[in-house]
């Protein structure tokens, strides 16, 4: 039988609740804001001061003049390119970075280890980074965007956590069944570390999906740039943008309301992402936490 609530418990809860729906207003409203700028007329966008709850009319020209750049569709292509091949070599070489240092008696595990946290702290800065991408022959080619960037430390270490919380007798019955360490990391410590994975997935896919800096510093031709980097010209040479045949007084009108739509176009893709990863993802840093 249920015990019937004090007066005091509901007054709390209903605190808490209108507190947290509060703050869930003020982290929603700045996407909101964005989404009904993005469709509004720009010239009463000019003429417009304060708070905006609601589109100011209604256009489609903001989304129809940064899609009919030629340069957005390569770098959508781009993009889904480094995205998906990324992924792959991500989560290959680090789960089996991961699944080297989780396991007991590895030779030379402290120097490896102290290695590989090192590169948390220092890297080699952009001048040599640039000159091994270079020497490598990966510049002006998507794949400087992918190789270097293969692996990441924190998600290794993460990674690594949760497999140590992997009972050592499932990795054991692999070995008395005559099964290596491939088939103990992709027959039984990937499957079972799918909220990991996932965790990995979101992490690299969102780090793919916003990079721009790397496309800037290894990409010279404009047909390989990515997603980001071509909004973010689109951004800073606004010009380039043919407006002719629009009923607009100058471009400065249409300046707020494209950005409201360059920032739509590249955030609403992760955000349809996210939610079918969410319980992967708190699962994934709950567990991976037990241990370190």
């Amino acid at each position: 039988m249920l015990n019937k609530r004090s007066k005091a418990e509901w007054f709390g809860d209903s605190i808490n609740v209108m507190i947290l729906g509060f703050l869930s207003l003020i982290m929603l409203y700045p996407m909101l804001y964005e989404l009904f700028m993005s469709f509004s007329v720009a010239s009463q966008v000019a003429k417009h001061r304060g708070v905006l709850l609601w589109p100011l009319g209604f256009t489609l020209t903001p989304y129809r003049l940064v899609f009919a750049e030629k340069t957005i569709i390569s770098g959508y292509r781009n993009t889904f390119f480094v995205l998906s091949i990324g992924l792959v070599f991500n989560i290959t070489f680090t789960s089996l970075g991961a699944y080297f240092l989780s396991r007991k008696n590895v030779m030379l595990f402290k120097p490896v280890m102290i290695m590989i946290l090192i590169t948390m702290y220092f890297s080699g800065g952009l001048v040599p980074t640039w000159l091994n991408v270079n020497n490598l022959g990966l510049y002006n080619t998507l794949w400087a965007l992918i190789i270097p960037g293969a692996i990441n430390t924190f998600n290794l270490i993460l990674l690594r956590s949760y497999f140590l919380s992997i009972p050592d007798s499932l990795l054991e019955s692999v070995f008395i069944d005559g099964g290596g360490h491939f088939t103990a990391l992709f027959k039984v410590v990937i499957p079972v570390s799918l909220p990991a994975m996932m965790v990995m997935i979101l992490y690299y896919g969102v780090g793919h999906w916003n990079s721009w800096f790397d496309a800037l510093i290894y990409l010279r031709t404009r047909d390989l740039w990515p997603l980001q980097m071509v909004l973010r010209d689109i951004l800073i040479q606004g010009t380039d943008l043919d407006i002719r045949g629009e009923e607009l007084i100058n471009y400065e009108q249409l300046q707020e309301t494209t950005k409201a739509a360059i920032v739509i176009i590249t955030t609403v893709p992760i955000l349809m992402i996210y939610p079918f990863l969410q319980k992967y993802f708190i699962a994934g840093l709950m567990v991976g936490s037990l241990k370190g």
